[in-house]
């Protein structure tokens, strides 16, 4: 799920349109702790700012008697570098043990069909629990070893990826993209030159919200959609943040280069097989042929229905992981214990904890005593209620998935939620409930009533503003069909050709597959097709226009064209 991205300006200079309004698209992968501009869903980290292997200093102990100075011990060196741990066992087990009641009562409110879920402590996995079923309509139930598509919570684990990488002196998360990619580029010669990998793993490289995903949509491989990137105008670099899942994907696709292998392999290699996650994978496949699946579940008026997910692959290192929370379990230990398994540096910390520092400020605070959010290396990062710093991040398929991470590095404490249904806001108010009994030992926030409402209006994409399926009274005819067949042009999206129906009327075709979408008329040359897609926003436009020779010389795609590049010509 990735709705959270605000409206940008787009950068001045020669030839650059007027500012747009950024589209808060629908990629496989939301971000739930951008959404809400406070820490709820942020990230947290046990490191220090500068990564310093010197040892956190102790509190001054007390001294024997206040009217004794020469008694009392000296100050620490240095502050610590974050507060103590203020959780005890007692607490983290009695959230444990309330948890699974209140998961399984959301799953009744809400219909979503099934959740695993895990709590880590202390470098163990305290608690692993499957609820509900893989599909419905079938008796198999999840459980801790059912294997759930993760969406956007494959980027912190392509984040750690990178930073075993980075250990091993492979790569520098500064490294120019281009230094190990050559071929990449975008549409400022400069920022091409200058992006790093840590750039576009914060999102900060200037490229628009989302950018590439509808090519994805339309069956575009990733070798294709990386190259068509340059296409996009970019707002001022390093100076905004906007999410992108084909940033983050060329950013790990150059590590990989750099490795000379594929980015699926290289993942395996890091840190799948060295920690055991037997059952996760970075290639859709894997998750298609598991026998303990949970298969998506969307919710339309009749209720929850069975679904598929598009195939995430061409953006495999931001959305296109697969696994189960036993396997998460293990990861979250490493990442609690700064890159360390079971007594083995498993990944190098000091790039672990590049990670977890603020990279990008990804959610402005709108009051004075409010909180900003930011974006790390592949995590929210952000700061909670107690002083602690958080690590977070939330992913969904508007097809069928939603998932969270959160870890409280401080408290050695982490969980994770898994569903099979489109976004609720059901893993992340598990999630902050989890958070709230262990604190506090009662909710503080009604967070299914909070999140049920922020996370589905985050993640849908935005309708037209036109009503395409209630005509104006009075429409001006359409032009006989002559007049808008053909195929037309575009750099980013490729040939659009309109054709006529089977059974009449016209037809768009697009993609490398010829994806065929159905035109109803509005108004005059204006027609619509319903979108389709994790993009999907219901009817969108498609405006001809017609020159004196009774020919359409252009076609603007409404849905295509939030960046301004929906022009489509004749050929």
């Amino acid at each position: 799920m990735h709705r959270h991205g605000a409206p940008r300006r787009t950068a001045a200079g020669p030839g650059r349109t007027a500012p747009r309004p950024v589209p808060r698209g629908s990629a496989p992968l939301l971000v739930a702790g951008l959404l809400l501009g406070v820490p709820l869903l942020g990230g947290c980290t046990s490191a220090s700012p500068g990564g310093d292997p010197e040892p956190a200093p102790t509190s001054p102990a007390s001294p024997s008697s206040p009217s004794s100075p020469s008694s009392a011990s000296a100050p620490a060196t240095a502050p610590p570098r974050q507060p103590p741990a203020e959780l005890t066992e007692d607490q983290v087990n009695a959230a444990v043990a309330r948890i699974d009641g209140y998961a399984q009562n959301a799953l009744a409110k809400t219909g979503v069909p099934g959740l695993a879920l895990a709590v880590v402590y202390k470098d163990k996995v305290i608690h692993a629990k499957g609820l509900g079923v893989r599909q419905l309509g079938k008796p198999e139930a999840v459980d801790p070893d059912t294997v759930f598509q993760l969406a956007s919570v494959s980027k912190p684990i392509s984040s750690t990826v990178v930073a075993g990488v980075v250990g091993q002196k492979a790569v520098k998360w500064d490294d120019p993209v281009t230094a190990h990619d050559p071929g990449f580029a975008l549409a400022d010669p400069w920022v091409s030159s200058h992006v790093t990998i840590a750039d576009l793993f914060a999102h900060r490289s200037g490229l628009p919200d989302h950018a590439g995903d509808l090519l994805e949509d339309l069956g575009y491989q990733r070798d294709y959609i990386l190259q068509h990137l340059r296409e996009h105008q970019l707002a001022p670099f390093r100076a905004s943040y906007a999410y992108t899942n084909y940033g983050l994907t060329e950013a790990a696709v150059a590590v990989a280069k750099a490795k000379g292998v594929a980015w699926e392999d290289l993942a395996a290699d890091v840190l799948y097989k060295p920690l055991g996650m037997n059952s996760t994978s970075s290639l859709r496949s894997a998750y298609d042929s598991a026998a303990n699946k949970a298969t998506p579940h969307v919710r339309d008026a009749a209720g929850w229905q069975v679904s598929t997910t598009e195939n995430p692959d061409p953006q495999a290192p931001a959305g296109g992981v697969s696994s189960t929370v036993q396997d998460l379990g293990r990861w979250m230990r490493l990442q609690l214990a700064d890159g360390t398994f079971e007594g083995k540096q498993i990944v190098d910390p000091a790039g672990l904890n590049e990670t977890r520092l603020p990279q990008s400020v990804s959610s402005p605070t709108t009051a004075p005593a409010g909180r900003s959010g930011f974006y790390g290396l592949g995590w929210n990062v952000s700061y909670d209620a107690e002083g602690r710093l958080r690590l977070n991040h939330s992913g969904a398929f508007s097809l069928g998935a939603a998932t969270v991470v959160t870890l409280l590095p401080s408290e050695q404490l982490g969980i994770v939620v898994l569903t099979n249904g489109q976004p609720t806001g059901v893993p992340e108010a598990v999630a902050e409930e989890f958070f709230d009994l262990a604190q506090y030992g009662h909710e503080t926030v009604d967070w299914l009533g909070f999140l049920g409402k922020v996370v589905p209006a985050a993640a849908q994409s935005p309708a037209s503003p036109t009503d395409y399926a209630s005509p104006p009274a009075g429409a001006a005819p359409a032009k006989p069909d002559s007049a808008y067949l053909g195929t037309y042009g575009n750099d980013y999206f490729g040939p659009l050709t309109v054709s006529s129906g089977d059974g009449g009327g016209l037809v768009m075709s697009l993609g490398p597959d010829n994806l065929r979408f159905p035109l109803q008329h509005y108004d005059g040359d204006v027609f619509s097709f319903r979108t389709r897609g994790e993009n999907a926003a219901g009817l969108s436009g498609v405006t001809f226009a017609v020159g004196a020779d009774g020919q359409a010389a252009t076609v603007v795609v409404e849905q295509f064209d939030h960046d301004g590049l929906g022009t489509f010509t004749r050929g």
